[in-house]
């Protein structure tokens, strides 16, 4: 199966878990209630920092290993490998457990609500299974069994909708609501872990001693590891200090945690629209990036990440126009507040260092720079934070988008030099270029529909009209000017020969630039 109809079916799963997990939310909005919900919430933040800990690293990790062995044809190095992956995170996450366990009463301090301690035990249950299921699933990214990968995935999520479903709406019980929901997340967890076992055993996998493969995994695993529980505790201490910054400006309590909840609760998703589609490129380019490196094929590699490189540009490059253009409708007709529209329009040139940052982070990490990803993410935490500290009063719910776009700015930069370090170069300059020229005549024109539309009719149609000439336009002009051909598109994914008929030049450079 080549790379095209990889990527798109990773690109499915991962859109349709989307949904159903969207769905679920609503489901629970409605039987929690905003209260019950804010302490499932907690309760789960709290876990996957846990989580973060005894398993982040280990399954890109693995992966990579795989990916090695397999390079020089290292069948019995794979399965050391995965039993070494296996052996740490069983006994991390065991003494995680053990310890929480032990510690209850003290550690529950930590709770502002007793509830949210009740769900978190409930779920800490399930961390050994979960922890230990995440390195398995890891052994399938390395083997590039990514229809494996996306199904449990999914099933996963299927498991936790129908238990909780179940559990909260036909089954009447004393446990209160919250805690079933706990429940129904511990089973999908138990289910996850019993399907990816059953599967890795039916396939011919194996486990063999893993010595001389626990400090090569650990070497590599901590820095990432390190990285993810920094992130999340990074997330934590701006929760926490950016509504502190707002107050100290001369904002109420009230207004400080409304416009935190503007930023986090309602720009953030729209802005983590691309992450889907970029992420599933990278999770299918991982093991063949590692692959291309262990075997000493530079060209190759380069060429990988061109085309990892222009197709995360072509990403951001087509929704920064409509996020520019259309932010502000989106803001007003999704979630009934005008100032969240204002701040994703005026972030929508933030997709684009944040696009970067998540592929080049996952292509450096495949080929042996962890250390370096996780130096790159504590300079760019560190200018996140400053701004979150000194920028609040100036400008009030901005300064947290400014402080992610220097993080983003200073991350993206420092990985695509180290990139171009390991490739010899970087061939996506003129493309970028070309991309962001013929975007930027697109938001001007958006622009300017938008000013005459919106005063001769409804708000909503002239957003909606707005929104498809813009993409239309996109897709025009990205075929005229040679930065994406449709055709092309189609024929990987379905396997159709072009016709007899020389190819023009335009349409062979298309090819060979994206993914």
């Amino acid at each position: 199966m080549n790379l095209y109809k990889t990527t798109a079916i990773v690109t499915v799963f991962t859109l349709l878990e989307h949904a159903l997990g969207f769905v679920y939310r609503i489901l629970l909005s409605r039987t929690l209630g905003p209260e019950g919900l804010g302490v499932y919430q907690v309760s789960l933040s709290v876990f996957a920092v846990f989580l973060t800990i005894s398993s982040s690293g280990l399954p890109i990790t693995l992966s990579r290993v795989i990916s090695k062995h397999r390079a020089h044809g290292y069948r019995r190095g794979e399965q050391a490998a995965t039993a070494g992956a296996v052996l740490i995170t069983a006994v991390c996450s065991v003494s995680l457990t053990a310890a929480l366990f032990l510690l209850r009463g003290p550690f529950s301090q930590v709770f502002s609500d007793p509830r949210c301690a009740d769900v978190f035990y409930i779920v800490l249950c399930g961390l050994s299974f979960t922890s230990v299921y995440a390195v398995i699933r890891g052994s399938f990214w390395g083997h590039k069994r990514f229809l494996a990968y996306s199904l449990i995935e999914l099933v996963e999520e299927i498991v936790m909708i129908v238990v909780g479903v179940v559990l909260l709406v036909f089954l009447h019980s004393e446990i209160a609501d919250v805690n079933r929901a706990g429940i129904a997340v511990l089973v999908s967890y138990l289910a996850s872990f019993t399907i990816a076992v059953c599967y890795f055993f039916i396939k011919g996998g194996r486990l063999r001693s893993p010595r001389g493969e626990i400090k090569p995994l650990l070497r590599s695993s901590v820095p990432i590891t390190t990285m993810r529980t920094a992130s999340s505790l990074v997330s934590s201490l701006v929760s926490v200090l950016f509504p502190m910054r707002l107050m100290a400006a001369g904002m109420s309590s009230a207004k400080a945690m409304s416009a935190y909840g503007v930023v986090g609760g309602m720009v953030m998703p729209i802005l983590m629209i691309p992450n889907t589609l970029i992420g599933s490129i990278a999770l299918v380019l991982v093991p063949e990036l590692s692959e291309r490196f262990y075997k000493g094929e530079r060209e190759k590699l380069a060429d990988l990440v061109k085309k990892a490189l222009n197709t995360t540009l072509l990403i951001a490059g087509a929704l920064i126009p409509v996020f520019l253009v259309c932010g502000e409708g989106v803001g007003i007709l999704l979630f009934g507040n005008a100032e969240s529209g204002r701040l994703i329009a005026g972030s929508a040139f933030l997709l684009l260092p944040m696009s970067l940052t998540l592929v080049s982070t996952s292509i450096l990490n495949s080929v042996g720079c962890e250390r370096q990803t996780l130096l790159f993410f504590l300079c760019g935490a560190a200018g996140m934070l400053l701004c979150v500290w000194f920028l609040p009063a100036r400008l009030g719910s901005g300064a947290l988008l400014a402080g992610m776009a220097c993080e983003s700015l200073i991350t993206s930069v420092c990985s695509l030099c180290l990139l171009a370090k390991k490739t010899g170069k970087l061939r996506s300059g003129k493309y970028f270029l070309r991309l962001f020229g013929v975007c930027a005549v697109i938001s001007l024109a958006g622009l300017a529909l938008k000013g005459a539309l919106v005063p001769v009719m409804d708000y909503t149609w002239a957003i909606v009209l707005d929104a498809a000439v813009v993409c239309g336009a996109e897709a025009l002009c990205f075929h005229l000017f040679g930065l994406f051909d449709f055709k092309a598109l189609l024929r990987k994914f379905f396997g159709r020969h072009p016709s007899p008929r020389p190819a023009s030049r335009d349409a062979k450079r298309i090819s060979e630039n994206i993914l």
